[in-house]
C-alpha cells in the first residue's frame, strides 16, 4: 500500500470517529430516540399510574395508624357516635396525600372527616329506619369496627392502608388532571410507574415506520417486588400545562364502556354492592357470577358494603385496575369538586381509561325521579356520559335497585339509565362520605 494511500485511510477513519457522536443511537428496532433536552425528551406524567412501591416511609406510617387502632381495644356499641368515630376514625399522610381509614383519599383534615362521620351517624339514628338498599351507613360502619377484636381490627386496617399506600402514584396524578394541582419536585423520579412512556421520534423518510406500540406493564398487584424507585434528585413541581391537561373540550360528545345487555337487578334489598360488583366484573371476565358469590367477598352483612370493601374487590378480581385501563381503584372524596371537575373526573374514566365508576350516591326522589319513595346511600355502575350542548349533560349508569321487585305495587326501575348528569353529581356530593370509587 503507497503511502498516500496510507494517509487517505487515516484520515476517513479520524473524520469517521470525529462524527461519530453525532449519529444517533436507536434501539433493536433502529427507532430514534429524544435527547432528554426537556422538551420531548423530559420525564412526563402518564393517564393514570401502576402500582406504588410502599416505602420505609409509607411503612412507618401505616404501622402508626395500626398502633393507634391497637390501643383501642375492643370498643363498646354503646359509646355515642362522637367517641367511636374519635378512636377508629384515623387517618395516614402518604407522599403529601391523605387518607382516611373508611372514607378514603381526602382533602379533609382527620377532625373534619371525624365531625362529618360523626353528625351523619347521628342523623341516621334519630331518623330511624329508612328504606336501606345496601350502603353501610355510618352508624352500622363504626359498630361493626368496634366490635372487632384488636387483632382483627389491626389486620384489616393495614390491608386497607398498605392498599391506599401502593395507589399514591395514582391519587397524585387524579390531582394534577382534575384540579390542577401540580406535581411535587422529584415525583415521577420516585414514582415510574407514573410516567408516560417515552415518545419515539420518526424515522427518515427512507425507512420503514415501525408501528408497534409498548407492551404495557402488568399491574404488581398481581406480580411480586415491583422495581425499586431511584433516588430523588432535585427538580422543579411538574405544573399543569396545556399539554398535560385534557379539559372537557377534548372529550367527544358521547362515550359509553360495558354491553348494556350484561346487568342485572339486585336480589336482596341490601345488595347494592354485590350486584354492581356482579356488573362490573361481568365487563371484564364476559361471565356471571352470583350475586351470592360477590356479596361474600365485599363482606356483605344486612346492614350493607362498603365503598372500601368495592375498590378492594375491583382490584383483586378484574383488571380494569391495570395502567391500560385505571390504574389501583381508588376511593376518591370529590366534596370539593365542583360539578365540572366531577363530570372531568367521569369523562376522564369512561373515555380514557375506558373502566367504569363505582358510584356512590344518595337515593332521593329530588335526583332520581323513578323513585316511589327516598331510600339510603347506594352503589350503581357509571358506564357512559352525553355532552348535549344547550341541553343538560348525560351520565350513564346501570342502576342495580328495582322496587317494584320487593313491593310490586311500585313503579318498574330499568337497568339501563341515562339521566341528568348535575343530579347525579349532586346525589353524590350529597351522600355524606361524598366520594366515588375510581
Amino acid at each position: 500500500m503507497s503511502r498516500r494511500t496510507i494517509l487517505i485511510v487515516v484520515g476517513a477513519l479520524v473524520l469517521l470517529l470525529g462524527l461519530t457522536p453525532f449519529i444517533p443511537r436507536g434501539q433493536d428496532d433502529g427507532a430514534l430516540r429524544p435527547s432528554g433536552d426537556g422538551k420531548a425528551g423530559a420525564l412526563r406524567p402518564a393517564a393514570t399510574a401502576g402500582w406504588s412501591k410502599v416505602t420505609p416511609a409509607m411503612q412507618a406510617e401505616i404501622d402508626r395508624v395500626v398502633a393507634a387502632g391497637r390501643t383501642v381495644g375492643r370498643a363498646s356499641g354503646k359509646q355515642a357516635p362522637g367517641e367511636l368515630a374519635a378512636s377508629l376514625v384515623r387517618c395516614a399522610e402518604f407522599d403529601g396525600q391523605r387518607y382516611c381509614l373508611g372514607a378514603g383519599w381526602t382533602e379533609d383534615s382527620e377532625e373534619q372527616v371525624r365531625a362529618r362521620i360523626t353528625t351523619a351517624a347521628r342523623t341516621a339514628a334519630r331518623a330511624g329506619s329508612v328504606e336501606n338498599t345496601g350502603d353501610l351507613d355510618p352508624e352500622a360502619a363504626l359498630l361493626r369496627e368496634a366490635r372487632m377484636s384488636p387483632a382483627a381490627r389491626a389486620a384489616t386496617d393495614r390491608a386497607e392502608l398498605t392498599m391506599a399506600a401502593r395507589s399514591v402514584a395514582k391519587v397524585w396524578l387524579l390531582r394534577h388532571d382534575i384540579e390542577g394541582v401540580p406535581l411535587p419536585a422529584g415525583f415521577l423520579q420516585d414514582h415510574p410507574e407514573a410516567r408516560a412512556a417515552a415518545p419515539v421520534a420518526a424515522r427518515p423518510a427512507t425507512s420503514t415506520p415501525n408501528t408497534a406500540m409498548p407492551t404495557p406493564t402488568k399491574s404488581p398487584s398481581k406480580s411480586p417486588s415491583p422495581t425499586k424507585s431511584p433516588t430523588r434528585s432535585p427538580s422543579p413541581t411538574v405544573a399543569p400545562t396545556k399539554s398535560s391537561v385534557k379539559p372537557a373540550s377534548a372529550y367527544p360528545p358521547r362515550s359509553a364502556i360495558l354491553d348494556p345487555k350484561d346487568v342485572a337487578e339486585q336480589t336482596r334489598t341490601y345488595w347494592c354492592g354485590p350486584t354492581s360488583m356482579q356488573m362490573i366484573v361481568w365487563g371484564w371476565r364476559h361471565r356471571r357470577q352470583t350475586q351470592d358469590w360477590w356479596a361474600h367477598r365485599l363482606h356483605t352483612t344486612t346492614s350493607g358494603t362498603s365503598i372500601t370493601d368495592m375498590a378492594r374487590v375491583v382490584n383483586q378480581s378484574t383488571g380494569w385496575d391495570k395502567p391500560s385501563h385505571a390504574g389501583p381503584y381508588v376511593v376518591l372524596d370529590i366534596g370539593h369538586y365542583s360539578f365540572s371537575k366531577w363530570m372531568l373526573l367521569m369523562m376522564r374514566h369512561i373515555h380514557d381509561y375506558k373502566a367504569p365508576v363505582v358510584l356512590h350516591p344518595i337515593l332521593l326522589k329530588r335526583f332520581y325521579p323513578y323513585l316511589d319513595d327516598d331510600a339510603s346511600g347506594h352503589y350503581q355502575v357509571g358506564r357512559g356520559y352525553a355532552k348535549r350542548g344547550t341541553k343538560p349533560d348525560q351520565l350513564g349508569y346501570f342502576e342495580p335497585w328495582n322496587q317494584q321487585r320487593f313491593d310490586p305495587s311500585e313503579p318498574f326501575i330499568s337497568r339501563v339509565q341515562w339521566r341528568d348528569a348535575y343530579k347525579s353529581y349532586r346525589a353524590n356530593e350529597t351522600h355524606y362520605a361524598h366520594n366515588v370509587g375510581v
